[in-house]
């Protein structure tokens, strides 16, 4: 049950009963797609943990030197980015499995998934090599025109030819070595070096499938592999040097190792303290230093000509493991990717300066859990995650969004030797803003996890803002403070509140930080004293919302009840009791409704003016996470922990649209433009985006049971999903549209009299066309102003003066000749065309239907040239089966009544006519008669009701 409890003593009314869904309802069509929405694009996915792949590209007469080009792994897709401006250029389409490796061949890009290594041409795939064994490949290779690829397990490398896809038997590596990386010397023709997990490397030559020499994992470490751990002596990188022979060798155990190949010797030795060596790379500008990457996030430049001396250690590059790091060809650029989704280039003023970060993409590195769209344009979402960062995220174009800023991080961290997330702020819990005082003030106000005061952050400076709004009273009594558990900002943007886990409530000023308000939701009702609270003094306030004219304040607690405050004087004025606990609430404030998720899997919707509940939705198998309003607030769009994201009708109640994804919606936001549905995901750092096909076209809206639920893959960043979305939308068909259950039918009854719904003046007007005339006829006849011709002739004299008697000579020889008025008289309107086509025995609907969007004059005129006697007898014909069918009565005794006074003199005349004439006389009589019957007794009926009444 709810209850409302009014503290201004106003009387209670029921509150409507809880809707069901019919048990004998119909089942619908299986749906193969989402009715309502379709999967558009995925945003704020930059990089994975495989390795970017770098390439540069100069052509003849460029002056700006050579383009850098990067390629990204997204999953099963892959991304190429122009290294100048990080822009993004195009993305393939997915593949069934995930991308493991990545090489460039020329302008191809070639991708290993699964068992196949497919070749791209400008996103387009091209050829598809597949292992005829079933291995999954893990890394690939391309020197001339082979192609190399270990296996997963690393047991076999197998080689293509790369122009005729030709596959050679493949190299089966001898039991206790498992290759991990590949290598292809400089000027070894057909040579590969194979690093394993045991520590030891092979050179292999591909050609002849020999193994050449075997490195021992006594010569590579410093300490034998014995005395070690296997994992700790994983060779986990290669890297070739600009010397010729020698390259860089990367351990499990933060250990490098520079070695001659050839001369079997190790040159030199260094050592990372923190994780595994992830990625070498060497400067090939001419300074002689190595760059090496841990899974721990930092870079070490290292000196070579020092014998290894660190140069510079960049602590927390990354704010997670690196994946791959490389040099920019001849440029003091190095170019960073790491699993934190970025990707960074460091540039580096002066060969002993630390590097500087010159330009990066990145997005969330953690699953965004809040998604909120910002602003009334639908062009930036702000989102929220685990990784303690607050984005704005543009839906336009991948280079607008940004991280807002949480102040000079990375030079105290750096100071401190601590990694920079540890000095982030907490997760976000709250997000709400205002866009009205954007450009004079803060307009973001957010909660934190077990933080005590709420923050404020201004979107035009991109920077966390000025103030903190502390949840603590300003008397000397020591009271409990409570974590943030709810934020919102007034409509006008000048104030802003918080509320606690123990039950404070306090409005801020946004522009000086000045506390004005407190809110109090006072001890527990009568009807929930003994339920859900128990005996906690404290009532945690789980969320705050605020209406459009700054007139109430609503907060719901956790004990279930939704309590209405005013925003001036701070009274508590009225508290709903719902029958569990809520949970959330949401506000649309240009309507009043207040949905409010419950923690009895039942979303409950409020009217804020009645302070009434309307609708209860459920059918929710698990909890619900969120929900959003659709800018009309005719729908609301809710997502649960069973994977389904529905879609309610709220002036129904009904079930419209649900689908299931592959993982759990977090979050969903939908845009104030309502073209786009964001989501996202518990197992994704990017976030989705999702058509409205109502927004294109028309969609059929009806009752949707549980088992016609459809799965649904996510949205992909871009390629074929896109352009199939896109495609569906542009020419969207209904396989069955149900019928307007809200039209009028175009008669109700065979028996009942229907008029036409047109206005009552069109048929007065037509039928005092006449008089009408007659009253607006002007006094005299207007004159038309004289004609004068372009060149105008003179008179001769010595005042200027024009021939206007020959510009009239002129104008009378011109006249209209007899194939003009041949022509003219043949024409017919198409009144007449109209009226013959009818059937005699029909209704003439297309006739009628044509007359009704005709003006009183047109009527008029069309009624007078009905001049001989055959179209006058077919007229005639058509109001008496107009009045046999009981349709369009007014229009057809307004017709009658003109047409007779128009020609009743030639109709009485001519006997021809007179049968005509007497079938209608009869019709007319028998339907005014059961009209004035019908009149007669609705005006019975309707004595005796109010009689009674």
């Amino acid at each position: 049950m709810v209850a409302a409890i009014h503290h201004d003593h106003e009387d209670d009314n029921a509150l409507p009963p809880r809707k069901r869904i019919r048990a004998d309802s119909p089942k619908p069509k299986t749906l193969k797609d989402p009715r309502l929405f379709a999967p558009f694009r995925a945003l704020g996915l930059i990089t994975n943990h495989v390795p970017f792949v770098l390439q540069t590209r100069s052509f003849k007469g460029a002056t700006e030197g050579p383009s850098l080009h990067l390629v990204t792994c997204l999953g099963k897709s892959w991304a190429m980015w122009e290294g100048g401006k990080m822009t993004l250029q195009f993305v393939s389409p997915d593949e069934s499995e995930n991308i493991t490796s990545m090489a460039m061949d020329g302008k191809a890009v070639w991708a290993a998934t699964g068992t196949d290594v497919v070749k791209y041409l400008r996103g387009r795939e091209v050829k598809r090599l597949s292992n005829p064994l079933g291995d999954s490949l893990a890394s690939i290779i391309i020197f001339g025109s082979q192609l190399l690829a270990l296996s997963d397990d690393g047991s076999r490398m197998f080689v293509w030819n790369t122009t005729d896809g030709a596959l050679q038997p493949p190299i089966q590596f001898e039991p206790g070595f498992t290759a991990t990386t590949i290598l292809h010397p400089a000027t070894y023709l057909n040579k590969i070096l194979v690093g394993s997990s045991q520590g030891t490397m092979q050179l292999w030559n591909i050609h002849t499938q020999t193994c050449i020499h075997k490195f021992t994992a006594t010569c590579l470490l410093t300490s034998p592999s014995t005395s070690q751990d296997a994992s700790s002596a994983s060779i986990t990188a290669l890297s070739q040097s600009p010397a010729i022979d020698v390259v860089g060798i990367g351990f499990a155990n933060g250990e490098i190792s520079v070695y001659d190949v050839r001369m079997d010797e190790r040159l030199l030795r260094m050592k990372m303290q923190d994780g595994a060596i992830r990625a070498l790379s060497f400067r090939s500008d001419g300074h002689p230093i190595l760059a090496s990457a841990s899974s721990n996030g930092h870079i070490a430049l290292w000196d070579l000509n020092a014998g290894g001396r660190l140069l510079h250690l960049v602590r927390g590059a990354h704010d997670g493991a690196i994946t791959a790091i490389e040099w920019v060809p001849g440029q003091p650029v190095l170019v960073s990717s790491g699993e934190d989704n970025s990707v960074k280039q460091w540039v580096f003023e002066s060969p002993t300066a630390a590097p500087r970060l010159l330009k990066f993409r990145s997005g969330h590195h953690a699953p965004p859990h809040l998604v909120r769209y910002y602003g009334e344009d639908g062009k930036q979402l702000l989102t929220a995650s685990r990784d303690r960062s607050l984005r704005c995220t543009s839906v336009v174009r991948d280079s607008r969004s940004f991280e807002l800023s949480q102040g000079s991080l990375a030079k105290k961290a750096s100071s401190l030797s601590i990694p920079v997330a540890s000095l982030k702020l907490p997760p976000v819990t709250s997000i709400s803003f205002s866009t009205i005082r954007t450009k004079d003030w803060d307009d973001i106000l957010t909660g934190h996890t077990d933080e005590t005061f709420a923050r404020t952050w201004t979107m035009k400076d991109k920077k966390m803002g000025n103030h903190t709004f502390t949840l603590s009273s300003d008397t000397k009594k020591r009271d409990v403070v409570g974590s943030v558990k709810a934020t919102c900002i007034s409509a006008c943007g000048n104030f802003g509140m918080a509320s606690s886990s123990t039950g404070a409530i306090y409005m801020y000023n946004m522009q000086s930080g000045i506390k004005r308000k407190s809110f109090s939701v006072g001890p527990l009702p009568e009807g929930v004293a003994d339920g859900i609270s128990g005996k906690r003094k404290e009532r945690c306030v789980t969320g705050l919302a605020s209406d459009a004219l700054n007139r109430t304040v609503i907060a719901s607690t956790l004990d279930g009840t939704i309590n209405f405050f005013d925003f001036h004087t701070a009274e508590l004025q009225c508290t709903i009791v719902l029958p569990s606990a809520a949970v959330s609430i949401t506000l649309h404030r240009d309507s009043g409704l207040l949905a409010v998720i419950c923690d009895d899997l039942t979303v409950r919707v409020l009217d804020i003016e009645t302070r009434r509940l309307v609708r209860e939705l459920g059918g929710f198998r698990s909890r619900v996470l969120d929900l959003t309003f659709s800018p009309d607030a005719r729908w609301i769009i809710t997502t649960s922990l069973d994977s389904i994201i529905r879609t309610f009708d709220i002036p129904t109640g009904q079930l419209i649209d649900a689908f299931r994804t592959s993982s759990v919606a977090t979050s969903v936001s939908f845009s104030p433009t309502n073209d786009f549905l964001a989501t996202s995901h518990v197992d994704s750092v990017g976030v989705y985006l999702w058509a409205n096909r109502a927004q294109y076209s028309e969609v059929s809206f009806h009752s949707l049971l549980e088992e016609d639920i459809v799965d649904v893959s996510l949205p992909s960043v871009q390629g074929e999903a896109e352009e199939e979305a896109l495609e569906a939308l542009s020419a969207l068909t209904v396989e069955e549209t149900p019928k307007d259950v809200f039209s009028t039918p175009p008669q109700l009854d065979g028996d009942l009299v229907t008029l036409t719904l047109l206005p009552r003046a069109r048929w007065r007007t037509l039928l005092n066309l006449e008089v009408i005339q007659q009253r607006n006829k002007p006094k005299e006849p207007p004159k038309p102003p004289e004609k004068a011709p372009f060149f105008l002739p003179t008179l001769p004299g010595v005042e200027h003066r024009f021939d206007v008697a020959q510009t009239k000579e002129q104008q009378e020889s011109k006249k209209s000749t007899k194939r003009l008025e041949k022509a003219a008289g043949s024409s017919e309107s198409v009144f007449n065309q109209k009226l013959q086509a009818e059937d005699k025995e029909g209704d003439y609907e297309t006739f009628y239907s044509y007359i009704k969007t005709l003006s009183p004059a047109a009527i008029d005129v069309e009624l007078r040239s009905l001049v001989t006697l055959d179209v006058q007898r077919l007229f005639l014909t058509s109001l008496i089966q107009r009045l046999k069918s009981h349709r369009d009565f007014e229009a057809v005794q307004t017709l009658e009544n003109v047409f007779l006074r128009m020609h009743g003199d030639v109709l009485v005349a001519n006997s021809e006519v007179g049968e005509e004439l007497r079938k209608l006389r009869e019709v007319q009589r028998a339907e005014s008669e059961r009209v004035l019957e019908l009149l007669a007794s609705s005006l019975g009926t309707l004595g005796f009701v109010k009689e009674v009444l």
